[in-house]
C-alpha cells in the first residue's frame, strides 16, 4: 500500500523501545515521503535488523531517516560505532524473520526482494562546505564514529490529495453464521471485561475461502488484518498473507474474491500462516463482521497449526444490530452505506478487514449513546440481539 514514510518510521520506533528495548531517534528529512510497501513484513525487516545490530555492534539507539533521493526513497539506519560487515548481512539475509513472538515465514532477503529493494552496510561521510552529510554504500571522507545501513526503496508516484472514492457494492455477501459461540472465549478476563472500548488494542481481520462451509472441508485462502490503538485505525500494522488451501478452488468462489490458483502457488500452507497470525493478533481483541464464521474457520485448524484463538471477539454485524435494531439488513454493505463508509476492495480479506474497522470506531460513539462503553457491556448487548439467538 503508499503510505507516509513518516508513518511507518513512527511504527519502528515504537515497536523498537516496546519489544526491544532499543530507542530509535526519528531525524526529520522534511516534506511528505511516499513509499509502497507491504507494510508489515517491512517493518518487521527493520526490527530485525535492528535486533541484530544491537547484538553486533552492542548499540541499543539509533537514528533512522528516510528521504527521496532520486528515483529511491532511501531508509537510514544510524548508529554509533563499528561498521557492519557485508558479510555479515548476507548472513541475516538468509534468516526467518522472528523478533520475539513476532515472525513471517519469509526470510530477509525474500522481503526486501518482494519490494524490489537493496539493503547495504554503509560508511557516513563528513559535511565538507554546504554539503549535507550523506550515506552512501561506499567512502568518501569516513565518519571515524558513526555507521549505518541503508535501506533503497524504489520511488511511488504521489497520490493525489483528497482523492473521494465512491462506494462500491457487491451483492453477493457472505451468508451469516450463528453456530460458534462468541461469548464463551476462554480468554475473557474481568481487566479486560471492564475496561472502556476507547482504550483496548484491537485486531479486525476477515478471511477469505474456498467456500462457505468451515465443515464441510472449505480451506482459508487468505488472511487480512489490521490494528486498532486509541481509537486509530493504524494503517501501518497489517497481516496480509495468501494461503495454499492445498485443494481444488471452485470457480464460483473465484468470481466473488477474484484470487486464481497461480496466486497461491508456493503460497505457505494455513499450518504455517496460523502461528503467525495468532503472534500479530497476540494480546488484543478480535473484531470480525459475522465473526462466526471466520472464527469457525480459525478452530477448525486449531490441531493442525497448534494455536488455538481465545482472545475475546466483537462482531460488527452483532453491534450494528444492537444500534440499528429497527434495521433488517446488517451486512457488511448495508452498515457501511449507514454509516457513511467507503468500500474500496470488497471481497478481499485485508479490503474487509479495514472496512469492517472503520465502521467499529463509528459504531463505538453510538454505542456510548447507549450507555455501552466497556468491552463487558458490548458483549452483552451483542449477546442480547436476535441474530445472536439464532441457532442451527
Amino acid at each position: 500500500v503508499q503510505m507516509l514514510g513518516e508513518d511507518l518510521l513512527e511504527t519502528i520506533k515504537r515497536k523498537a523501545e516496546d519489544k526491544l528495548g532499543i530507542s530509535v531517534n526519528i531525524e526529520n528529512s522534511g516534506g511528505k515521503n511516499w513509499i509502497k510497501v507491504d507494510s508489515y513484513s517491512i517493518a518487521l525487516a527493520i526490527l530485525f535488523v535492528l535486533n541484530r545490530l544491537r547484538s553486533e555492534t552492542g548499540s541499543r539507539e539509533f537514528t533512522c531517516k528516510l528521504e527521496r533521493k532520486g528515483k529511491f526513497a532511501n531508509l537510514d539506519l544510524i548508529w554509533q560505532g563499528k561498521p557492519l560487515k557485508i558479510q555479515t548481512l548476507r548472513e541475516w539475509e538468509g534468516q526467518v524473520l522472528i523478533v520475539g513472538k513476532e515472525g513471517i515465514p519469509s526470510t530477509l532477503k525474500e522481503v526486501i526482494e518482494h519490494h524490489e529493494a537493496k539493503m547495504w552496510p554503509a560508511t557516513l561521510r563528513e559535511a565538507i562546505g554546504d554539503q549535507e552529510i550523506g550515506m552512501w554504500p561506499y567512502s568518501y571522507k569516513i565518519s571515524k564514529d558513526k555507521s549505518g545501513l541503508r535501506l533503497f526503496l524504489p520511488d511511488v508516484e504521489v497520490p493525489e490529495p483528497d482523492t473521494i472514492r465512491n462506494i462500491t457494492v457487491v451483492p453477493e455477501s457472505r451468508p451469516e453464521f450463528y453456530d460458534f459461540d462468541l461469548f464463551n472465549q476462554p480468554g475473557q478476563t474481568p481487566e479486560l471485561d471492564n475496561r472502556p472500548l476507547t482504550e483496548l488494542t484491537y485486531t479486525v481481520f476477515d478471511t477469505e475461502t474456498t467456500g462457505l462451509s468451515p465443515k464441510g472441508g472449505d480451506e482459508i485462502i487468505s488472511i487480512g488484518a489490521v490494528r486498532i490503538v486509541n481509537c486509530r485505525l493504524l494503517r501501518e500494522e497489517l497481516f496480509d498473507q495468501l494461503v495454499d488451501p492445498q485443494r481444488f478452488l471452485p470457480r464460483q468462489s473465484i468470481q466473488i474474491h477474484g484470487i486464481q490458483p497461480e496466486m497461491l502457488k508456493d503460497q505457505p500452507t494455513i499450518d504455517r500462516v496460523l502461528p503467525s497470525f495468532y503472534r500479530f493478533t497476540e494480546d488484543t481483541i478480535l473484531v470480525a463482521h459475522n465473526a462466526a464464521f471466520d472464527m469457525s474457520m480459525l478452530q477448525m485448524k486449531e490441531a493442525i497449526s497448534g494455536v488455538k484463538f481465545i482472545n475475546p471477539v466483537l462482531d460488527t454485524l452483532l453491534l450494528s444490530a444492537v444500534v440499528h435494531p429497527a434495521q433488517d439488513n446488517h451486512n457488511l454493505e448495508a452498515i457501511a452505506k449507514r454509516l457513511g463508509i467507503s468500500v474500496v476492495g470488497r471481497h478481499t480479506a485485508l479490503g474487509d478487514a479495514i472496512v469492517t474497522g472503520e465502521m467499529f470506531l463509528k459504531l463505538i460513539p453510538l454505542l456510548a449513546k447507549m450507555g455501552i462503553h466497556t468491552l463487558r457491556e458490548a458483549r452483552f448487548a451483542s449477546q442480547k440481539t436476535y441474530y445472536a439467538r439464532l441457532k442451527y
